[in-house]
């Protein structure tokens, strides 16, 4: 059984990075032809990071992560 505190903890704060496999599957959705709510609801991730991994998509080929400059927040 979890505790209020962990429900709270895990909706608080930013997410983790998606995964290479699932950028790669927002892709190969695209290339399909489906919209951005379509691709949306099938792999139950926010339109704007739908979005955003198809812009970041088409301006540099890749899906993959890009080094960071500097110390990562906290």
């Amino acid at each position: 059984m979890q505790t209020a505190s962990t429900n709270i903890c895990e909706r608080m704060g930013r997410s983790q990075e998606l995964s290479e496999f699932k950028c790669g599957t927002v892709i190969g959705c695209h290339l399909c032809n489906k919209s951005i709510h379509e691709i949306s609801l099938l792999l139950d991730i926010p339109r704007s990071t739908v979005s955003g991994i198809i812009t970041k998509w088409k301006q540099l080929g890749t899906t993959a992560a890009q080094s960071q400059i500097g110390r990562p927040r906290k």
